[in-house]
């Protein structure tokens, strides 16, 4: 497990989004990007439980692990493009917000913030609790985004 741990933040990702990827690498993109928000989904219910158990720094990383993975689900799903580093999520949520609005650029960077806090330590339980609505928008946006283009299709 601390292998897991060490390459997953060499490479900027929450461990459970380091799993996420592992898991769904045989996947093609629509399925990847599918299975990547209902990841998201499942980190930001753990990121409530942990609030609510008062793990702020865990709950933080949760946070940013759902904000990343609905960007790189976008990504698969309409450009059919794996999002490999934080530089290249970083270009691509702009992307996101053409689509779906300049919020989208406000809520990364607030998650990106909780992302540091996990390795600092220095954000509070009010930060992550407002974030984390934030970071559902996001989600469920994305979502929608996705559905709207499966019935198109």
């Amino acid at each position: 497990m601390k292998r897991v741990r060490e390459e997953a933040k060499r490479l900027g990702m929450s461990v459970e989004e380091y799993v996420v990827e592992a898991l769904t690498r045989s996947l093609d993109p629509k399925s990847r990007a599918k299975e990547y928000l209902e990841a998201a989904r499942e980190m930001l219910r753990q990121a409530q439980e942990e609030l609510e158990e008062g793990d702020v720094q865990q709950a933080a990383e949760k946070v940013w692990g759902a904000v990343a993975l609905s960007i790189k689900s976008y990504a698969y799903w309409f450009d059919g493009v794996r999002i490999a580093s934080h530089s290249e999520l970083w270009e691509y949520k702009n992307k996101v917000a053409e689509d779906l609005g300049d919020w989208v650029k406000i809520v990364f960077r607030q998650a990106s913030g909780l992302h540091a806090c996990f390795y600092e330590k220095w954000c509070t339980e009010l930060d992550v609790r407002e974030v984390l609505v934030e970071a559902r928008k996001l989600v469920e946006a994305v979502s929608r985004r996705i559905g709207e283009d499966e019935e198109k299709g």
